[in-house]
């Protein structure tokens, strides 16, 4: 066996060796959330196929979500269930902020790594190029969560009250909703159009829920 016998056969056993998630990082994607929403609940139905692509405990990216959605949810089965109405735009956009925080070596970045516990501190060391950094989460402000109603936001509310006025009144979220010219018992859609501090004035409208 020559020289360069030997050299390649040396290659060819490295190869071997390669880690495959080293291989195959360039076909890493996080898939689209799967959304379905039910009155006020929203369904993520492939939570699980989500948290098996970024190799996370499914506990960990669950409470990661419910604190930066701020609402309250499960997992049943597959599939995680949110008990506000959220848009899916706003569940993928959390999605990613969980990924390049907790699965992307910002060194490399790539998405073969591994969270730690050093004393009290997470650690996120890549199984790739060996870089190691204490994951920094970022406290998300109320603004930035789907906790907060916006003025021209169109909800669905069930009226369960009419006020001295003889305006109907019910709750979204947090928030108690105004709605002139409604009764109690009903269900309408109402378009937002004042907000003081907990108190959100609207009218009703025959415009879809955006919220």
């Amino acid at each position: 066996m020559t020289a360069d016998d030997d050299y390649f056969a040396l290659l060819d056993r490295a190869k071997e060796k390669l880690p495959e998630v080293a291989e195959n990082h360039d076909r890493f994607t996080v898939p689209e959330v799967d959304v379905i929403q039910e009155g006020k609940i929203t369904v993520v139905r492939n939570f699980l196929d989500i948290t098996d692509v970024l190799r996370r405990d499914n506990d960990h990216v669950l409470q990661f979500l419910l604190r930066e959605l701020g609402t309250p949810g499960n997992i049943e089965g597959r599939r995680v269930v949110l008990k506000s109405k959220i848009s899916p735009a706003a569940i993928q956009d959390k999605i990613q902020t969980y990924t390049d925080t907790f699965v992307i070596c910002s060194e490399c970045g790539r998405p073969d790594t591994k969270l730690l516990k050093d004393g009290r501190t997470l650690i996120l060391e890549c199984e790739a190029c060996g870089a190691r950094r204490p994951v920094n989460v970022k406290k998300t402000s109320r603004s930035d969560t789907n906790n907060s109603l916006k003025v021209g936001d169109v909800i669905e509310v069930f009226i369960n009250d009419v006020g001295k006025k003889g305006d109907g009144t019910g709750k979204f979220m947090d928030y108690l909703v105004v709605v002139p010219g409604t009764v109690k018992g009903a269900k309408v859609n109402a378009k937002i159009t004042n907000i003081s501090a907990k108190t959100a004035f609207a009218q009703r409208t025959n415009e879809n829920p955006t919220r």
